[in-house]
């Protein structure tokens, strides 16, 4: 009888340290990042035919209820240019056979915004990320996937990068 009703204090002191969790969490400002809201009702993206890029920003932007996509730039409130997109990597690391162990990889992007009547709010700028990958002989295939993964990481993150200068902007 005693275990039992310790049981069950115990049951109720771990439902009130749980409770007061999510209460401290949330008053703490914490919150899921969500998708950015952007101010214009409408955008054109100007993007490289086949670009992975764009199609991450155009399906990012479909996602969100207050903007739509449209295909005469003329019509737009705003327009996002990407000006151009690279894909670097670089030898940064040898083994000690003198073959190549580590990689820096790099995703290099220019844009622009404009709204209005081709007033600039942003100026060509450049995003510049980079992550690092070690290699060994027998994981050579295997490192490729990881390689196109990573690339495709970086460019979400850029595109979120952009999305979220964009939503900064006000009309």
């Amino acid at each position: 009888m005693a275990s039992s009703r310790h049981l069950g204090h115990r049951r109720l002191l771990l439902a009130a340290l749980a409770g007061a969790t999510a209460v401290l969490a949330g008053g703490c400002g914490f919150a899921l990042r969500r998708a950015a809201s952007i101010p214009s009702d409408t955008l054109y993206l100007s993007a490289p035919p086949h670009s992975e890029l764009g199609e991450k920003i155009r399906s990012a932007v479909l996602a969100t209820d207050a903007t739509r996509l449209v295909t005469d730039q003329s019509s737009a409130a705003a327009r996002l240019e990407i000006v151009k997109e690279s894909r670097e990597k670089e030898i940064v690391g040898f083994s000690a056979s003198g073959r190549p162990r580590e990689y820096q990889l790099r995703l290099r992007v220019s844009f622009r915004i404009a709204a209005g009547s081709n007033r600039e709010v942003v100026p060509a700028t450049e995003l510049v990320l980079h992550r690092n990958l070690t290699t060994t002989d027998v994981q050579l295939l295997s490192k490729e996937q990881e390689e196109e993964i990573l690339y495709h990481d970086m460019q979400s993150d850029v595109a979120h990068q952009m999305l979220r200068r964009l939503a900064a902007l006000r009309p």
